[in-house]
């Protein structure tokens, strides 16, 4: 019986997962992981700030695949497959138990991401998955069923399925063009909204815990999320910004991300609640200053209005003069106040990265991709996983349940489309 070979390109989440599932499955494939740089599953290490947010307690695929900007539709017969149920049963057979916090990321109890890098190479040598750093690969071509890869190094490989799991890498898409592909050019997804607005920046540190922000771009198209907002030394972060420029990822490079962002303070008061909110304080405090604070006594608006905040809003965008007391705040002084808490406007002047975790927008052309199998329509034996698709998700754990499930899939079908030609 002829020996038969998989190689996995890529020593991420997604070449670990897929190399794993294909060598479980299929124990006489010799599998292999190449990496281009020197150390694998980089982006394990680093993510979650060091922890690993190996994926998200949302176990409904219906409800998943919502938070999914690009390959929601393609995603949903995938997660009826394997899904974050599936992920954390797989971690937790392999003795790495995951928590559940509050806002539903699901980390390693353990709080440190070498355990998930760990778990995958101790699974990987377990199945006798070869792994090779420093093996960055130039080129792949395919002659009748068998690809051909040239290294940098000189070196000549062979094998009969070839996984593309490069994550982001300019080389994983220029090799999936090589091998007849369409690419949706990638552009930065999951960053930071920078704006020249000295006040606001000089709060740094300051959060609201539930805003709803709006982002109105100069081809007209308006995006809204809801969640808490983080001021930065640059302009503003935080998981209802995050979503936001997931979501306008593509909208917001063609405008060179220049857009206008609008937010409302509290989202669940419309304004004429507002109003009447801050007629009831002038009267029950009429000798305190404006700018002390929010002194509603509510516990939905103190949420969302920090001292450092309402002082910002009411003397810099609402041009009132904090020490000005409540007795003295004339009708106009209302109308901007409750104006600027529901309508705040600021211009983006551009992006930032969100810590080290880079995720793009764009990739392999999903209409290629069999998304049953992750083996191309256009060339068999050669499958796909993670971020190299066009697929991508907002923060949270998404974009590694989509390694986890697209490598899971692409890895059992390689071992199998693999049997069957033995």
């Amino acid at each position: 019986m002829k020996q038969q070979y998989a190689i996995a390109m890529g020593g991420g989440a997604a070449g670990f997962f897929g190399a794993i599932a294909c060598a479980q499955l299929n124990p006489n494939i010799k599998v292999s992981i190449l990496e281009a740089t020197r150390q694998v599953l980089t982006k394990v290490r680093i993510s979650g700030g060091g922890r690993c947010n190996v994926t998200h307690a949302c176990f409904e695929p219906a409800q998943l695949i919502q938070n999914y900007p690009r390959g929601s539709r393609a995603l949903r017969g995938a997660f009826s497959r394997f899904q974050p149920t599936d992920t954390v049963a797989w971690f937790e057979s392999r003795g790495v138990k995951l928590k559940t916090e509050a806002d539903g990321r699901m980390f390693p109890i353990t709080n440190d991401s070498a355990t998930i890098a760990d778990c995958l190479i101790d699974s990987a040598r377990a199945a006798g998955v070869t792994v090779r750093a420093n093996a960055a690969v130039k080129t792949a071509t395919k002659t009748g069923d068998c690809f051909h890869l040239s290294l940098k190094s000189g070196e000549e490989l062979s094998c009969d399925a070839l996984l593309l799991a490069t994550g982001s890498n300019p080389s994983g898409y220029a090799i999936a063009r090589s091998l007849g592909h369409k690419v949706q050019a990638p552009v930065p997804s999951l960053f930071t909204f920078t704006i020249r607005d000295r006040e606001l920046t000089d709060l740094a540190g300051a959060s609201a815990a539930d805003v709803k922000i709006a982002l109105k771009t100069e081809d007209g198209q308006k995006l809204e999320q809801t969640g808490p907002l983080l001021i930065t030394h640059w302009g503003v972060s935080g998981p209802a910004v995050l979503k936001l420029s997931a979501w306008g990822a593509r909208s917001l490079h063609e405008c060179r991300y220049r857009a206008t962002l609008l937010v409302n303070w509290l989202p669940f008061w419309t304004q004429e609640d507002v109003r009447r909110a801050l007629v009831a304080i002038a009267q029950a405090h009429p000798k305190k200053a404006i700018g002390t604070g929010w002194l509603g006594g509510d516990r939905r608006a103190s949420a969302n209005l920090p001292r450092r905040i309402w002082r910002y809003l009411v003397t810099h965008k609402a041009q009132i003069d904090g020490g000005k007391r409540w007795t003295e705040v004339s009708k106009k002084d209302i109308n901007r106040l409750v104006e600027v808490l529901a309508r705040s406007q600021w211009d983006i002047s551009g992006k930032g990265v969100f810590k080290d975790e880079f995720v793009t927008c764009g990739g392999v052309d999903l209409k290629e991709v069999n998304m049953k199998t992750l083996e191309s329509r256009l060339c068999p034996g050669l499958f796909f996983a993670g971020e190299v698709l066009d697929i991508d998700g907002v923060t949270g754990g998404f974009n590694f349940q989509n390694a986890w499930t697209t490598s899971w899939l692409a890895g059992n079908a390689i071992a199998a489309s693999l049997l069957d030609k033995q």
